[in-house]
């Protein structure tokens, strides 16, 4: 990896326009890293073209990256498929040992990836930390412990049931958790035995780097961990498509998930598919709303909301609409945004630009639509004249009908939701093409239980619970097929064979 400053590829590259500005300003440097991760070893690509990557705290071009082609996936694949001859039948007690070793360079070098989080994708320093970095090694550490406890082989009425790995997986991951969706994925599926070709987000790539070393400081034999940069439409196209690749697993929109499941059929392929959300808070009469609100509020906006299971439909008794409108505003404009490296900041910007016009657009849309603007609303908050900052903005008054009630805005924004009475709470909660995730706040336990049988999505949470990397995660409808995470997300990686007469 090198700074450049790139007078010596303006003739083979056209840059973003943002890298005019950096050299009219007396040539400030720019991260370049055009190396893929394939076969156990860094293969340069000097001469690919090339994919800026933009600080979204600043809206400037802070790096670049090399943008694969499926020459390149070609070369992964036949990697991972010469490696996992050997991976595939390793000793259960081999996989371990390098699970713990990557946990254990990982929380060595937590500060690193956390400074590169917030970089690239702009979280808060203090979120990068305690959520994005801390809960990608639980994924690890999860990990570990299934693999300690699993069964590869059983007897099941006289017959011998064996799981073993898939084989090679393709993995493609998103750029709102740049670190704890690879540990999701690669975790388990080095602990199956399976061998990987990951494809992060162009968006940012540089975690992924950064996690790459550590499969290579950490041993992991050569093939068995392969990574190529590049776009969905070239690298994530091929990847999904190739014959020799079992099982792609995709997080993502639902947009691309089609078009990655597309792509796999006609090799009839294993697709998991995590995509997206709009998940629902549903708040019974009896619940705690003074400390229950703001903390909806906050899980709502956590990440600055880019997270597919974050619950941004607030459904509560049309007779408390107005309580609730004051406790979710005050909860909001307490949210501190800044620039990301601030200690006291609780959101940062949003990733990027597409994103950041996106949610603007929605915000404008909930305003046309007729939603009633509690706090927040279109453009940057004050003080902050650049990057891609959004106002954290709460609706009210938000009827089923309404773009911000379907779509996944994907940003700081709440929609509250009044209802009539628990049926009408319930469908509405199941009024949307998604199915992730959900949430039930109430002082009675049974009665939380039974609206959370009804909720057709793949968790449910009473009461804020802590999360856990051991409960399966994944979607109803739209919002994906498979699980991840703990046993579910092991399982995922395997196949089952049947052998009689054993």
């Amino acid at each position: 990896m090198a700074h450049d400053y790139r007078r010596s590829d303006l003739d083979r590259v056209a840059p973003h326009p943002q890298v005019w500005r950096h050299i009219r300003r007396g040539l400030q440097p720019v991260q370049k890293d055009t190396r893929f991760y394939i076969d156990g070893a860094w293969t340069d690509r000097p001469d690919a073209k090339l994919i800026d990557v933009i600080d979204p705290a600043s809206e400037q071009v802070f790096g670049q990256i090399a943008a694969g082609t499926s020459a390149d996936v070609d070369l992964a694949v036949a990697a991972a498929r010469r490696a996992f001859d050997g991976f595939g039948y390793s000793p259960v007690e081999e996989r371990l040992a390098l699970l713990k070793r990557i946990r254990d360079l990982l929380e060595e070098r937590a500060e690193e990836f956390a400074q590169s989080v917030v970089k690239e994708m702009g979280a808060a320093i203090s979120f990068a930390r305690a959520g994005q970095v801390y809960f990608g090694i639980e994924h690890v550490r999860v990990a570990i412990k299934v693999l300690e406890d699993f069964a590869f082989r059983s007897e099941v009425n006289g017959i011998t049931v064996r799981k073993e790995p898939i084989g090679v997986v393709a993995m493609i991951t998103p750029w709102n958790w740049p670190l704890y969706q690879i540990t999701a994925k690669v975790a388990p599926a080095i602990a199956a035995g399976c061998t990987v070709v990951l494809k992060p987000s162009e968006m940012s790539p540089f975690t992924a780097q950064l996690f790459a070393q550590v499969m290579h400081d950490a041993g992991t034999p050569a093939g068995v961990f392969n990574l190529v940069h590049g776009t969905g439409e070239e690298v994530g196209e091929a990847m999904s498509a190739h014959k020799d690749v079992e099982m792609v697993s995709f997080t993502g929109s639902t947009r691309a998930g089609v078009l990655v499941a597309k792509a796999a059929a006609p090799t009839v392929k294993r697709v998991v598919q995590e995509l997206g959300g709009k998940s629902p808070n549903i708040f019974l009469p009896d619940a705690n709303f003074e400390e229950a609100v703001g903390k909806g509020v906050l899980g709502a906006m956590r990440n600055c909301g880019q997270s597919c299971a974050a619950p941004t439909r607030m459904l509560v008794p049309a007779d408390r609409l107005a309580d609730v409108e004051l406790l979710a505003a005050e909860a909001a404009e307490g949210v501190v945004v800044a620039n990301p490296l601030d200690e006291k900041a609780v959101l940062g910007p949003l990733a990027n630009g597409p994103q950041f016009a996106k949610v603007q657009d929605l915000i404008q849309a909930g305003i046309d639509g007729g939603a009633k603007l509690v706090c927040g609303g279109t453009g940057r908050p004050n003080g902050l004249n650049a990057g891609y900052f959004v106002k954290p903005t709460v609706f009210s008054e938000v009827t089923p009908d309404m773009r911000i009630a379907q779509e996944e805005i994907f940003g700081p924004v709440l929609c509250i939701m009044p209802y009539k009475d628990e049926e009408d709470a319930i469908r509405i909660a199941n009024d949307t093409v998604y199915g992730l995730s959900s949430h039930v706040q109430s002082a009675d336990q049974e009665a939380a239980r039974r609206v959370a049988g009804r909720i057709r999505a793949g968790q449910v949470h009473i009461n804020y619970p802590a999360w856990s990397g051991f409960a399966p995660f994944g979607g109803y409808k739209q919002s994906g097929n498979g699980r991840e995470y703990g046993v579910y997300g092991l399982e995922d990686y395997l196949e089952t064979k049947a052998i009689l007469g054993y």
